[in-house]
């Protein structure tokens, strides 16, 4: 299948060019060229198979043209090592907790998958090293780190805004070293993605290093999270419980929403979707008034969802274009969209925690206050994405909720490490003089 780009000023390009390359010649993101669908009864049949069985299937309608059946089915194997169970937390509404892979976030899916089939085409093309940049406002930058720890032929940079990521979070892609590189970025997540594009688009860079992104700008790093979306309905399904279902999605840079709109797009029945937010409000805003005003994030105790300027919002307007007539109307339709301050979400965190005894981190209760606030109709079943395990947040949710939350090994084990970071001011000049000398 070849891959378009969103501003249509770029040729097309195969899989393998799409995620090797990232970003498009002309800025834009890569779209597939058509988005294979399922039938209802292929979908009915999904509550009877296991994570893997349903992974390898949306799998194999996106990749299943370019990488040989035997390979796909290896790096879905290969990436899942856990389940994403859907929890009931009190009468229709429930968590989708991402938060059981490697390092305790939803992007260890996408991040594993990326690693794996970039790594396949290098050996398959005996392509020379390939140079990863991934901006991070948290979760990502752990995720991917991890995901590309020790993968011949790679290397990764990852570029995070000083002061602004947790304690833990920092710890999982800084004590790494191997082939994992972390600069710490004096600015913002804006800042660290800006300097990302901007080394994409750069002759001198891209001469001397073959450059890719692991953002979910990257094909291969937003459409395997779908795999969650096809996942949750099934154990709802398999409970009677799908047939009005309304996801809600913690939004930073609109990645994790978008391959739920590609479930959409391939036949999943999702009744609605709404977009959580924090201060950093830009997507409600377009909801609003029509009209799309990026500016610089501010830092909220939410950090993951901390994005001025989500380039995933492209995608989103491609998407709905294509259906023709009206995109704003069609987008209002099927998107609703909500914003939180950090008081609102430390009260909803303090209220689910002492009257249902879930534990919520930040980004989750913005989720979950969403959907609450939406308003579900008693037949509807509505599921809140939990995206990170608390205990990432321990600091913000221990003063929150006057707890001394247990952390679990795998974050543990992060923390017994040495912090190796090199820092960089926001300048583009100083970040293109460092990757040269590499």
């Amino acid at each position: 299948m070849n891959y378009y780009s969103t501003n249509k000023q770029a040729p097309l390009a195969s899989l393998k060019e799409a995620v090797i390359k990232g970003l498009a010649g002309d800025k834009g993101l890569y779209m597939p060229e058509q988005i294979n669908t399922f039938t209802p009864e292929e979908i009915e049949g999904m509550k009877e198979m296991s994570f893997h069985e349903i992974a390898y299937r949306v799998a194999r309608a996106f990749f299943g043209e370019d990488v040989e059946p035997d390979i796909l089915k290896k790096i879905v194997e290969d990436t899942l090592s856990f389940d994403t169970p859907v929890v009931h937390v009190h009468d229709n509404i429930y968590s989708l907790e991402l938060f059981h892979g490697p390092t305790l976030a939803f992007k260890d899916v996408g991040g594993r998958f990326m690693a794996r089939l970039l790594g396949y085409f290098i050996e398959k093309e005996g392509k020379e090293e390939v140079n990863v940049l991934v901006a991070t406002s948290g979760d990502t930058g752990s995720a991917v780190a991890n995901g590309f720890l020790g993968v011949p032929g790679i290397n990764v940079y990852v570029l995070y805004p000083t002061g602004k990521v947790s304690p833990i979070q920092e710890c999982q892609f800084t004590t790494l070293g191997q082939n994992i590189t972390a600069l710490e970025i004096d600015g913002t997540f804006d800042d660290c993605q800006a300097l990302v594009k901007a080394a994409f688009m750069d002759a001198d860079l891209n001469a001397h290093m073959n450059l890719t992104s692991a953002n979910s700008i990257n094909v291969a790093r937003f459409l395997p999270q779908s795999f969650y979306y096809f996942y949750a309905y099934a154990q709802l399904a398999a409970q009677g419980k799908a047939d009005e279902l309304i996801f809600c999605v913690p939004s930073g840079n609109f990645g994790n929403i978008t391959a739920g709109l590609f479930g959409y797009w391939m036949g999943l029945p999702v009744k609605r979707f709404i977009a959580a937010n924090n201060r950093n409000d830009i997507f409600l805003e377009y909801l609003q008034t029509g009209q799309y005003n990026p500016r610089p994030s501010v830092a909220t105790i939410a950090n993951a969802m901390d994005v001025g300027d989500p380039s995933n919002f492209a995608r989103i307007l491609d998407l709905f274009s294509q259906k023709g007539g009206d995109t704003y109307g069609n987008i209002k339709e099927l998107i609703s969209g909500y914003r939180y301050t950090d008081e609102q979400i430390a009260d909803t965190m303090r209220y689910v925690y002492t009257t249902y005894g879930y534990l919520l981190d930040p980004h989750g209760a913005c989720g979950y206050q969403a959907l609450t606030d939406s308003g579900l109709a008693p037949e509807e079943t509505g599921v809140f994405l939990e995206t990170a395990h608390p205990a990432k947040f321990k600091d913000t949710v221990d003063t929150i909720l006057d707890t001394d939350i247990t952390i679990p090994e795998k974050l543990r084990a992060f923390m017994q490490g040495t912090k190796q970071s090199f820092p960089l001011s926001k300048e583009f000049g100083e970040f293109k003089t460092y990757l040269l000398s590499r």
